[in-house]
């Protein structure tokens, strides 16, 4: 297990965050009320030119012929760019990481996976003239069936969205179709929990909508190099993609990145800086692209659309006893970031309640949808969503008050984990209690008294036998509701309903294989050192 070392930084790091009641001054307050605050758009290059992208009006479709021929006379066209011009067309972002394989093109050749994909870029004196010239492209496409649900892109017979991944699900460690988690046999425990609930949750996009829409400049610097303005929240993840992406090394290029006007996550993507770049190694001219808000909003990665199931046993006197989830990300039409998203979802299991028996599969599905990408918290959020909405059902069904119902499966300060570590500096018992008083929210006093630090371990550190999975992957449960009124007594004691067949179960996966670019990288995704 990885343990940050704080003496390490022990002369850098101040853990004193004592910061309620301090006028603490943020070290960019007095240039944002000032407006002397510098984004990437303040620079305005001599000579500089402006780039526009021609994008997919089909979600799915096989490009047959693109007709240039009256952009190019177009007035102040310097340069027309298209997927060949590319030096490395395709490419993934975590391929830096040896996470994933190359599965998008910086601009589309043959086919087109999803509505606004870039086809081909224009590079003129100004944005009106490039905007006039991309409107005298012509191309010629041949509709291909789509695909927007991800179940039903997992689907036998389903269309193809992404060549590389012909199942439309990721395929980690290039065998496994999903990320899973096993800890004990929950199927045993819902068979004899006293009230199982099942439900449905669905997510939609979110764009993250920043002030400052998506955008870079590329300019050629006198020693061969090319300094790039841009206004990524990821400068080396952006040096190292388009070092790629145009085959050249990395200190090719100076990126500058400066103030951010709005992120979120949505701008680790590097989307503008590749073209941006090239544009200015064809021309050998400032180049600048930036996202028209239009574009921002519909063709801008967004927060991907999450589907998950829950299917709880509880008993009557409120303990959790088993938790089964099945979650689906959409991740669009190509990888971007969903892939890693799974795999912090299946990290977050079952949320920061102790439950002895836990199982989870979590898939990142293609579909023909504007690619996603981080948000805040993605891979986590909404699977909290999720989980939170349930213990309130759950607490209703049994007749118990929320507070205490969470109170009753937080976790303790020994209590292990369902992925096999133990739970330690726990304090969602001490966070509940405070929210309670905050609210004058009434819990018995017996919870009031309750603490993290203790009734933990024992019984509760046990790892519990697991078995192997024998069958295929479960079919979609039926969505069930419940009131969010309490139930009467007499509703507390139904039986229990018949537990589902469980889902299939992979050998335990490699470790990975070294990056091929060999550069040593911390890897979030494996939390390991790589060389």
């Amino acid at each position: 297990m990885l343990e940050l070392r704080k003496d390490i930084f022990a002369d850098e790091r101040d853990d004193n965050l004592n910061e309620i009641g301090k006028g603490t001054q943020r070290q960019d307050m007095l240039g944002h009320v000032t407006g002397t605050s510098s984004y990437f758009n303040d620079h305005k290059l001599q000579g500089m030119l402006h780039l526009k992208v021609v994008r997919s009006t089909h979600s799915h479709a096989r490009i047959r012929r693109i007709d240039t021929a009256d952009a190019e006379r177009s007035a102040g066209v310097r340069r027309i760019i298209r997927g060949s011009d590319v030096p490395r067309n395709l490419n993934t972002l975590l391929s830096l990481i040896n996470f994933g394989k190359d599965d998008e093109p910086s601009l589309a050749v043959d086919k087109v996976r999803y509505k606004g994909e870039p086809i081909l870029a224009v590079v003129a004196d100004s944005e009106r003239e490039a905007f006039e010239a991309i409107a005298k492209v012509r191309i010629d496409y041949e509709p291909l069936p789509a695909v927007f649900d991800v179940e039903d892109a997992l689907k036998a017979g389903a269309p193809v969205v992404n060549d590389t991944y012909p199942k439309n699900a990721f395929i980690y460690h290039d065998v496994y179709d999903h990320q899973k988690l096993r800890f004990g046999d929950a199927d045993a425990a819902l068979a004899t929990a006293d009230h199982v609930l099942e439900q449905r949750y669905q997510m939609s996009p979110i764009e993250h909508a920043p002030t400052e829409t998506n955008g870079s400049i590329a300019a050629p610097d006198t020693n061969g190099r090319y300094v790039v303005y841009t206004s990524t929240q990821a400068l080396f993840f952006s040096v190292d993609t388009c070092a790629k992406i145009l085959d050249v090394p990395s200190n090719t290029f100076h990126f500058i990145g400066g103030t951010v006007g709005g992120g979120f996550g949505g701008k680790v993507d590097t989307l503008t800086e590749p073209l941006c770049i090239l544009g200015a190694m064809l021309t050998g001219r400032p180049v600048r692209y930036v996202f028209g808000r239009e574009e921002e909003m519909q063709y801008g990665p967004p927060r991907g659309a999450e589907r998950i199931y829950i299917k709880d046993g509880v008993m009557r006197d409120g303990r959790v006893v088993a938790r089964k989830i099945r979650a689906y990300f959409d991740s669009g039409a190509y990888t971007r970031l969903s892939s890693y998203a799974a795999v912090k979802c299946a990290a977050h299991l079952p949320g920061p309640y102790t439950i002895p028996n836990v199982y989870g599969d979590v898939y990142c599905v293609f579909t023909n949808r504007t690619p996603a990408t981080a948000m805040r918290g993605f891979g986590v959020t909404a699977m909290d969503f999720a989980i939170e909405c349930q213990m309130d059902k759950l607490a209703n069904l049994v007749g118990m008050d929320p507070m205490e119902f969470r109170i009753l499966n937080a976790y303790r300060d020994g209590d292990m984990k369902a992925h096999r570590r133990e739970a330690k500096n726990t304090a969602l018992i001490e966070c509940v209690q405070v929210a309670a008083e905050k609210a004058k929210w009434p819990i018995r006093d017996e919870f009031k008294r309750a603490s993290s630090r203790k009734d933990g371990g024992g019984s509760r550190a046990a790892i519990p036998r697991t078995p192997a999975d024998t069958h295929a992957r479960t079919t979609a449960p039926t969505q069930q509701r419940t009131s969010y009124d309490r139930l009467p007594t007499a509703a507390l004691h139904e039986p229990p309903r018949e537990p589902s067949p469980p889902a299939p179960a992979p050998p335990q996966p490699p470790r990975p294989t070294s990056p091929s670019h060999g550069a040593g990288r911390f890897s979030s995704v494996f939390g390991t050192r790589r060389r």
